[in-house]
């Protein structure tokens, strides 16, 4: 089989995606004081941006080492698994942010806990599912004409994911905005009870919608292109079209650790600490809101 580049880009990225998020899961294991909800979240969020990377690159070596229908759907169902784990880890993170802002003061409890938890297994369990479903017949091997742009998963199942991302998508754009409003107004109280310049107040919300606009901006530039080209792709076209919508999907999980982890001022010690050989799971920690991170 003659070798593609846009298989060996894909390769590259599942590379680069794999050692960062892996940096973040084992940040986050191996430091007991990382078990709050917001952390556990991002760790969700980690953990599936790794399966994805590493699914790139066992399916360009499975591909062009080992070529198995058997293992194409292996392979096809943990990258469906991961991505979807992903975008929803992203939804989970947003509706965290925005109750740590809505309900303030009933955030730190058990409640919190126990909704983090139910969040996590409707996501896995979800994305579990969606992944499952080549794996257990459901693929065109045997009907190529009902294949969608991404062989071997069929054109419906994904329009159901591509429809599943748009649903996402405009949850999140619905919190964020309503994220925004909460701080626009709590910037807005802080500055009179304080008798703060109104450039003060106009700093702090510029700030604020700067960051969403990045969240949202960065989610939707590199997700939209391949979510469109699935509703409208079908399988005759040149396979051009998916590697080129394909490939900025994969820079999300590329971007996330930096987004979502590596903000964090809490990971940025750990990880300090870590390269100056002083790692200790006794280092204090400042409790943060979600919104923070």
């Amino acid at each position: 089989l003659a070798l593609n580049p846009w298989d060996v880009v894909l390769c590259i990225s599942g590379t680069i995606i794999s050692c960062e998020n892996a940096i973040v899961v084992v940040v986050i294991f191996y430091t007991p004081a990382f078990r709050a909800p917001m952390f556990l979240l991002i760790g969700s969020l980690a953990t599936a941006d790794l399966l994805a990377g590493l699914g790139l690159i066992l399916h360009f070596a499975f591909v062009y080492f080992i070529p198995s229908e058997a293992v194409s759907l292996l392979t096809v169902g943990l990258l469906v698994t991961s991505f979807t784990a992903s975008v929803s880890s992203l939804l989970t993170i947003t509706i965290d942010r925005y109750l740590s802002l809505y309900n303030a003061l009933t955030y730190y409890s058990e409640r919190t806990v126990t909704r983090t938890y139910i969040m996590l297994i409707l996501t896995w369990g979800a994305s579990i599912c969606y992944g499952l479903l080549p794996v257990m017949g459901w693929n065109c091997l045997k009907e190529p004409s009902a294949c969608s742009i991404v062989r071997p998963l069929t054109k419906n199942h994904l329009i159901i994911l591509s429809v599943s991302f748009f649903a996402v998508f405009a949850v999140m754009l619905q919190l964020y905005v309503q994220i925004c409003r909460i701080v626009c107004r709590h910037a807005h109280q802080i500055a009179v009870q304080r008798h703060l310049l109104a450039s003060s107040h106009y700093v702090t919300t510029r700030k604020g919608i700067a960051t969403l606009a990045v969240i949202l901006g960065t989610f939707a530039s590199c997700w939209l292109p391949f979510a469109v080209y699935g509703l409208l792709g079908d399988y005759s076209y040149p396979a051009l079209y998916t590697y080129v919508t394909l490939l900025p999907a994969t820079y999300n999980s590329m971007l996330n650790p930096v987004i979502y982890a590596f903000r964090n001022q809490e990971i940025q010690k750990v990880l300090w600490a870590v390269c100056c050989g002083c790692f200790s799971s006794a280092l204090p920690f400042r409790s943060r809101s979600p919104s923070d991170v």
